[in-house]
């Protein structure tokens, strides 16, 4: 046996999402990390040991414009682009590239934590190492550190240190959380074991081990639902042991939940109610993936009201979009649903204040762990959210090293710093503007070769239009900046009839359905068709935002659809009775905005209309500052000419030193994406993102100078290293488009310039 010891700037305990979109943000930023693991394959419960999907802010399609940036969109993008298929071994290994490619983690795989030193009273404690064993190789690793994360999901090593935690639901007291029980308890989501099958086009028999249980005998056959095409995710409701101790009693649940999925399969192959003679088993997961444990406390504690409130925090550092879905302490055996969810009008923040421990000044947390009440964490919890909280919070320990502070002081003092930082990163955060003093891009002025000036979709040789026949609401989302004058649309009638068009607001910016009634007007239609129709909606708001166009249902009348998007704009229908849910086995408690209106199915199509106003909701001053995603508008730069050639322009009032050049591009974040698929979306590549492009400097005799040439570029967010081996002086920066992988114009969230 060897005992060793290493010393890191930051020790992150945990490799799950959230473990490793930490320890690669701090690394970005400088700092030596060490990224402890207790199993052999990273990724947590979206390993290929566990399998669960990665979901998160885009909460099934359900919430616009809401996938994550980041790490995290780097994981699901790159995912995309090698595994179409949704292999769950080849998402191992995108999940380990991502950080075998920083070269300032070092990876320790199998090492359990078990063991730490602190020191100090117990309300300012201070953590000094942490010790675990390397199975296989039997070494005994103490890491020492100046900041640890806690990523454990479970969060040993809080526990070990002495962080103050919860485990359970808080009575509706401690918060005033309507959902909350009158009184406290111990109370957990359960776990679950995943399984899948395989056809494999001949008969196969099934023996059920002696162990299957009969799940005849439990309340699953009445209140579950099996089919035989389900597999992974879709088994979700096979979880057990909320009322029990998720950790301590992990071995007694383990077995639980393979007698029943041994049941199950039992059930499907044996019982003869299904066509199921070809089907076997292809995997069956050996560990639970755990959904609740401990809940560190921190100097905020995320609460129900801030998440239905969309409260925005002045330290916000990630965002979530996913439902407060809580589940019965009975799991499987409740008889009643699997889940209840409520969502948000659109997505909410999470602040920094929530992700440190109130009594150990060096600790962080990321993940199912953070500091929020158990109806919370029902929100937050789901991986890909975890995961943007890990890079937050892997930000906010790089800057406590680099400046010598507390993550305390971090948020209360300037707390806007490591949003301003994970922006530059294109971190996921909502609704942060760009204040960066080190970005030249903010003191230029911007042209451009063109900017698309007018909003429309419009019928084409290459894109006929279809009827569109008004069975339902529909709505058309869409940015007025800085007026509306109205909008026309292409409508056609079996009858004389009236069209009721109203305006709506989505009252906060991070918002896509309608909320607010602004105004209505009432067309007449003549029968016959298609023919454009004008609906007079004025609209002049102080700030530029997103407005809701509804057509209220005639069964008289059809709008008309084209096979196209448009940018900055959506195509919206309401839900009618028959539609079939986010979730088909949940029910959908009314009431809830976000859920009575849906874009998926007219997702790549539009609704014909023409905006009779001019937009600046493209200008080229979009492509500098700004929110780096569409935040109460689009927010980038859209070229009105076709891509190839078309260019951004920045000058200066005199030349400047430059270093690098930070390029935001548009990789499409209405678009859902998910590791293992449970959608197919068929580009490899977003359509929107810049393939082939320059960057060129001009020279002091006037001239452009090529500083920098890209070709077949697939990442939403290139650093680009200006030649030579001192800063390029220039008074003007250029972006040339010369291709992108197959959108029609240019598309360009941010450019930002820096001295070093």
């Amino acid at each position: 046996m060897r005992q060793e010891e290493f010393h890191h700037d930051i020790a992150v305990i945990g490799g799950g999402l959230a473990g490793v979109c930490a320890a690669i943000a701090a690394a970005r930023l400088g700092q030596r990390v060490a990224l402890v693991h207790n199993r052999p394959v990273l990724g947590g419960n979206s390993s290929s040991e566990v399998r669960v999907w990665v979901c998160g802010a885009t909460a099934h399609g359900v919430q616009r414009y809401a996938r994550e940036t980041g790490v995290m969109g780097e994981l699901y993008t790159e995912n995309q682009y090698r595994n179409p298929e949704g292999n769950p071994y080849y998402w191992d290994q995108v999940v380990l590239d991502a950080v075998r490619s920083e070269p300032l983690i070092d990876l320790f795989l199998n090492t359990d934590v078990r063991e730490v030193e602190a020191d100090g009273p117990e309300d300012d404690r201070t953590l000094r190492s942490a010790t675990g064993w390397m199975m296989g190789s039997e070494r005994l690793i103490t890491f020492r550190a100046q900041v640890f994360l806690d990523c454990t999901g479970d969060g040993l090593l809080g526990e070990l240190a002495g962080a103050r935690s919860r485990i359970g639901r808080e009575s509706s007291a401690d918060f005033g959380e309507p959902w909350a029980p009158e009184v406290s308890d111990g109370a957990l989501l359960g776990s679950t074991i995943l399984f899948y099958t395989k056809d494999l086009g001949r008969p196969v028999p099934f023996v059920p081990p002696s162990y299957a249980k009969d799940i005849s005998q439990t309340p699953i056959l009445r209140n579950r639902v099996l089919r035989t095409g389900d597999n992974g995710c879709h088994y979700w409701w096979i979880e057990w042991g909320g009322a029990m101790d998720t950790v301590h009693d992990n071995e007694v649940i383990r077995d639980e939940l393979h007698a029943v999925i041994m049941g199950i399969w039992d059930h499907i192959k044996n019982s003869g109610e299904f066509d199921a003679d070809n089907l076997t088993l292809e995997w069956v997961g050996s560990i639970p993936g755990k959904r609740e444990y401990r809940r560190f406390v921190g100097d905020h504690v995320l609460t129900q009201q801030d998440i239905l409130a969309q409260r925005r925090f002045d330290d916000r550092i990630a965002f979530g979009g996913w439902s407060i879905d809580l589940h019965p302490v009975e799991g499987m055996y409740a008889d009643g649903p699997g889940a209840v969810q409520r969502y948000t009008d659109g997505v909410f923040h999470i602040p920094l204040r929530s992700l440190y421990s109130v009594n150990v000044g060096n600790l962080l947390f990321a993940g199912r762990n953070i500091s929020a009440t158990h109806i919370a964490f029902g929100a937050t919890r789901v991986m890909a959210t975890c995961a943007t909280l890990g890079e937050a919070a892997g930000t906010a320990a790089a800057l406590c090293v680099r400046h010598g502070r507390s993550p305390r002081a971090l948020a209360t003092e300037t707390p806007g710093l490591v949003g301003q930082v994970l922006l530059r990163q294109d971190g996921s955060v909502m609704g942060v503007a760009n204040e960066d003093p080190d970005d030249l891009a903010r003191a230029a002025t911007v042209s451009a070769s063109s900017h698309l000036s007018r909003l429309t979709a419009e019928p084409g040789p290459d894109t006929p239009a279809e009827p569109c026949p008004l069975d339902r609401d529909y709505g058309v989302l869409l940015p007025v900046d800085p007026v509306l004058d109205g909008v026309e649309l292409l409508v056609s009638a079996e009858r004389d009839t009236e069209l009721t068009v109203e305006l709506w607001s989505t009252r906060l910016p991070e918002n896509a359905v309608p909320l607010d009634a602004l105004s209505t007007v009432r067309i007449p239609v003549t029968a016959g068709g298609p023919e454009w129709v004008t609906a007079a909606l004025r609209h002049a708001p102080e700030t530029p935002e997103n407005v809701v166009v509804v057509v209220r249902a005639n069964p008289h009348a059809s709008l008309s659809l084209v096979p196209k998007g448009t940018e900055g704009v959506l195509a919206l229908r309401s839900r009618v009775d028959g539609d079939p849910g986010v979730d088909e086995d949940i029910p959908e408690e009314e009431g809830q905005a976000v859920l009575d209106w849906t874009a998926r199915e007219l997702r790549r199509r539009s609704l014909c209309f023409r905006v009779l106003s001019a937009t600046d909701a493209f200008a080229p001053s979009k492509g500098v500052g700004g929110y780096q995603r569409p935040f109460g508008g689009p927010q980038m730069w859209v070229s009105g000419d076709p891509a190839p050639g078309s260019h951004l322009v920045l000058q200066w009032d005199a030349p400047r030193d430059l270093r690098t050049v930070h390029l935001v591009m548009d990789d499409d974040v209405d678009t859902y994406l998910i590791n293992l698929h449970r959608d197919r979306v068929p580009d490899a590549v977003a359509p929107q993102l810049l393939r082939d492009y320059r960057i060129e400097v001009r020279d002091a005799t006037g001239e452009w100078r090529t500083a920098v040439t890209v070709r077949d570029n697939r990442r939403r967010h290139r650093v680009h290293l200006l030649d030579g081996e001192v800063p390029v002086r220039t008074d003007a920066l250029r972006i040339t488009v010369d291709s992108t992988h197959g959108a029609p114009r240019a598309h360009l969230f941010t450019v930002r310039a820096y001295e070093d």
